[in-house]
């Protein structure tokens, strides 16, 4: 095609508005109806956009190393939950998100577009990096005063426009836990600092090593009290991970040895901290892992018991809670989550393999490697402006860790928009003439 734009060429003019539209997809992951109706609007804009440009003849905002980066991105998350339908237990819950996830498409080449450049980079990061840090002050006001003042913000407008909290008393999930503008109805903070945090990071650390050290002591404290564990692994990877670059190894220790002190200190000073490590350390007292991780390990043997009675291509997306009743390991016995059935596999890997079968762990792993591959094939100065987003990105889908559902609107949106960055910080110029061929 004539009108791909030359490698490492600036990005045509017409584009700019898509990194206000990322910045304000992430401000409002605290209410998921608005941030997604703002991800499905965008993404059909990027669309229109881009069909009326490649129409006209004009250049096209990606170059091919991006887009096809992007399609194959978008086709490891994409065609699992197509190859699974034809054998979904939840055929119309499966079709409708089949027809649901095209918008990601869209999105993904977006996102990538809006930090092609340079001065998209910069903005984008630095608004990223800005959300971290205004939700993590607004975290420590709910620590020091009881309250989010963002979520009583937010609260104050939807009593006002529609008449109702945005938590009822009677609902909340996570009362007592630190989750700001969240609100207890919806314990993600953690999650969604811990991913934000290496933008957050990497503008501290153009500030010195002081100002890095800092920043990531008050983010991991709020990431801490929280209460999720498996934010706590993930903000441990990023800590590991920017402060390599940031501080080197024996700077790095030196701050490991300070963050375990104060650690401890918060331990002291936190009882619904006391209360998650306690709940962890049953494992180590005879309590079971199960009872340690919630019920995890029963999840987790439900879900290797829809793996193996439908290997090829799984129970069908978001089909877990139909399957559930069937490979319940214990169905007499009370859950540890509380009651109900399980929603998913809180496992990527499990939640694939019991969804979408082994083509589509074939197919996540396929889209895996070439996002290696293309970070093998990048040159330093590349790595270095997409570093960011590469570890965010890798702490959202390590392996060793439990998650949110994949597939879901939030956590699906959170994945597919770190691969948007990871794509257009990687494929977006400035440094792309020591990109590696292969």
């Amino acid at each position: 095609m004539p009108n791909w734009p030359a490698d490492g060429a600036p990005p045509p003019r017409g584009w700019a508005w898509t990194r206000g539209w990322v910045l304000a997809c992430v401000a409002l992951w605290p209410l998921p109806g608005p941030a997604e109706a703002v991800l499905a609007l965008g993404a059909l804009a990027v669309a229109a956009q881009w069909l009326a440009t490649a129409a006209r003849g004009g250049v096209l905002p990606l170059d091919r190393c991006a887009a096809w980066l992007v399609a194959v991105l978008f086709a490891g998350y994409w065609l699992p939950e197509l190859l699974s339908l034809p054998d979904a237990l939840d055929r119309p819950r499966a079709l409708k998100e089949v027809l649901a996830d095209l918008r990601y498409l869209p999105f993904l080449a977006g996102v990538a577009i809006a930090v092609r450049g340079p001065a998209g980079r910069r903005q984008v990061g630095l608004g990223l990096a800005g959300v971290a840090a205004l939700w993590t002050l607004d975290a420590l006001a709910q620590v020091l005063a009881g309250a989010s003042p963002l979520f009583a913000a937010l609260d104050a407008a939807r009593q006002a426009l529609a008449g109702g909290p945005l938590c009822p008393a009677q609902a909340a999930l996570a009362a007592g836990r630190v989750n700001g503008v969240f609100g207890a109805c919806n314990p993600k903070l953690g999650q969604a600092l811990a991913v934000l945090a290496p933008f957050l990071l990497a503008a501290a650390a153009r500030r010195g090593a002081a100002a890095w050290c800092g920043t990531a002591l008050v983010a991991g404290a709020v990431v801490a009290l929280a209460g999720a564990r498996a934010a706590w692994v993930m903000y441990a990877l990023v800590l590991l991970g920017s402060g390599w670059h940031a501080l080197g190894a024996r700077r790095l220790l030196a701050f490991a040895a300070a963050a375990l002190l104060g650690l401890a200190c918060l331990y002291l000073a936190a009882p619904p901290l006391r209360e998650r490590v306690a709940q962890t350390t049953l494992a180590l007292q005879g309590g079971g892992l199960d009872a340690a991780l919630a019920g995890r390990v029963r999840i987790w043997q439900g879900a290797a018991c829809m793996a193996a009675a439908h290997p090829l291509n799984g129970v069908g997306v978001r089909g877990f809670r139909v399957a559930w009743p069937a490979c319940d390991p214990a169905p007499e016995q009370a859950p540890a989550w509380g009651g109900g059935g399980a929603y998913h596999a809180h496992q990527l890997l499990l939640e694939v393999l019991s969804e979408t079968g082994a083509l589509g762990l074939l197919l996540w792993l396929g889209a895996a490697w070439a996002a290696w591959r293309a970070w093998c094939g990048a040159g330093a100065d590349v790595r270095r402006q997409a570093r960011p987003a590469a570890l965010a990105l890798g702490v959202a889908v390590f392996p060793l860790n439990t998650h949110l559902a994949a597939y879901s609107s939030f956590w699906g949106g959170v994945l597919l928009l770190l691969a948007g960055l990871y794509a257009g910080a990687l494929h977006g110029g400035g440094g792309a003439a020591q990109r590696g061929r292969s």
